[in-house]
């Protein structure tokens, strides 16, 4: 695998990751371009890999309280806030997990990654994000995230193992419609990216352990996931700050534009 294509790819997924726009539909459409290989699973997992990574740099406090909440609630402790945003995160990544696992046990992955899945997946959505952000308040902080919320948030976030949904996209609309504001919502879609991600990193290291070419892999894997590093916190740093200036509008827009351009393709 050329080394330009890698780079494509990391590039794709880390501008994408963290913006309502689904990099899993992204990632798709570039191997539908770029022809399928064995690969594209361990290198889509290992892109997202080090987009994650930048998500753990970016938001470093809320992550290592997580991880100190974590200790905590092992040890039954349970009254802390970090406890308790520990606990959330919990929650929050079993639905996907299950779904995810279900998703495997049927082998509907490849059925889902279908063009006209995304196509449709990518305009639903994007017309879901734009109506919450329209007539949702902004009262909340992430302060307020509660065990309830992190439940639904949970089971919308594993909705978005369907590409073309994008999880940033629908966990940032959940917590809209609850009441979070901008920030508040973006920041617990991004902690909330940090479990499931490092939950499938697994599969990268059973795909490349059983791979014939385990070494080529894991070589690209490495290349692809430290490209991503650098621009999805790059693409994290610009969306935070402009987020309070920028409203969703010009993200449904390009998801309507795109899923119209999927279906085209497609359908004709």
């Amino acid at each position: 695998m050329s080394l330009f294509y890698l780079f494509i790819l990391a590039i794709v997924q880390g501008i994408t990751e963290f913006l309502p726009i689904s990099s899993s539909a992204h990632l798709a459409l570039l191997h539908e371009i770029g022809g399928t290989t064995g690969d594209d699973l361990a290198l889509d997992v290992a892109v997202h890999l080090g987009s994650i990574a930048a998500v753990i740099l970016y938001l470093r406090g809320e992550a290592l309280g997580a991880f100190r909440g974590l200790g905590q609630v092992a040890r039954g402790n349970i009254a802390t806030q970090e406890a308790s945003l520990a606990l959330c995160l919990i929650i929050a990544t079993i639905p996907a997990v299950l779904f995810g696992a279900l998703i495997a046990i049927m082998g509907w992955a490849d059925a889902l990654r279908d063009i006209r899945v995304i196509g449709w997946m990518m305009i639903v959505f994007g017309v879901a994000l734009w109506w919450v952000h329209r007539v949702s308040p902004e009262v909340k902080h992430d302060g307020d995230w509660t065990r309830r919320q992190a439940v639904i948030l949970g089971l919308w976030q594993a909705v978005s193992l369907i590409p073309g949904v994008s999880r940033s996209g629908i966990t940032m609309t959940a917590a809209r419609g609850m009441g979070f504001e901008r920030h508040a919502a973006a920041r617990i879609s991004m902690l909330m990216s940090i479990p499931i991600t490092l939950a499938s990193g697994a599969l990268l290291v059973r795909d490349v352990g059983s791979s014939e070419a385990s070494l080529a892999l894991l070589i690209n894997a490495a290349i692809a996931a430290v490209l991503a590093f650098g621009a999805a916190y790059a693409a994290l740093a610009l969306m935070m700050r402009y987020l309070s200036k920028v409203s969703f509008t010009p993200y449904v827009i390009y998801r309507l534009i795109l899923g119209a351009v999927l279906l085209g393709i497609a359908y004709l």
